[in-house]
């Protein structure tokens, strides 16, 4: 066969919809140094990267979606009925649907293992409350009794660390952030860490190390800048004395 005879063939042999003779002779022109063939192919091939580039990023409606794979999916002998550039735009799209599918379910797969990292850094925490709290050494002071809010209870442990657990503590706005303190007896507070509560107003913060309990006179926490302040720049809304 010619190339002008070919010619309605270089965007389906682009697509690998060819069957094995026609794309066998279509074959033998490529290997042809100079033979037009090969630069309409180059351009076929391009033509249809761009297509499916183009194609918006949408889940195409159920009976579009049906009756395009029903075209691309018939018998070869239908094809000689439609002009090349229509069966290039039709499998195009079919091509857009698939890759925008697997990007989805590359996106959902991302999230669901935050998710789970997520899920598996609170439960590490929740274990590590657990075990500062049930440890006989830790000692228990409950704060906000009397008040609407906020109040809660803090545990300090001389090896763990201090636990802090608050109910009634609006999310501190933009720009800021809760910061807890650890005041010595007779010293100045000496910054123990930033934390945020949650939509509820609940929070629970560990601030891991070892504690003098002895010399350590309260637990508190102020409202700070969202970088942190190294002395607290706002009245305690915290104040857990020991």
């Amino acid at each position: 066969m010619s190339c002008d005879e070919l010619r309605d063939q270089y965007e389906l042999y682009a697509l690998g919809v060819l069957d094995a003779a026609e794309r066998a002779e279509l074959d033998q022109h490529l290997h042809r140094e100079g033979d037009p063939c090969i630069e309409r192919v180059q351009h076929a091939r391009q033509l249809v990267s761009g297509l499916a580039l183009i194609a918006p990023e949408s889940r195409p409606p159920a009976r579009l979606r049906s009756r395009v794979v029903g075209l691309v999916s018939e018998p070869k002998h239908s094809w000689f009925g439609v002009p090349a550039w229509i069966a290039v735009a039709a499998l195009a799209i079919v091509a857009a649907w698939l890759l925008n599918t697997r990007r989805i379910q590359e996106r959902t797969l991302a999230d669901a293992r935050q998710e789970l990292s997520r899920k598996n850094v609170e439960l590490a925490q929740l274990n590590e409350a657990f075990a500062l709290m049930n440890d006989p050494a830790a000692k228990q002071v409950v704060f906000g009794e009397a008040a609407p809010k906020p109040r809660g209870r803090v545990f300090v442990n001389p090896k763990q660390g201090v636990l802090l657990l608050a109910s009634n503590l609006t999310p501190a706005p933009a720009g800021k952030i809760y910061e807890m303190w650890i005041i010595p007896k007779g010293g100045s507070p000496a910054p123990a860490g930033l934390f945020q509560s949650q939509s509820d107003g609940t929070a629970m913060y560990l601030r891991k190390g070892a504690v003098d309990v002895a010399s350590t006179g309260a637990i508190a926490v102020t409202l700070e800048p969202e970088t942190g302040s190294q002395a607290p720049t706002t009245t305690p809304l915290i104040v857990a004395a020991l």
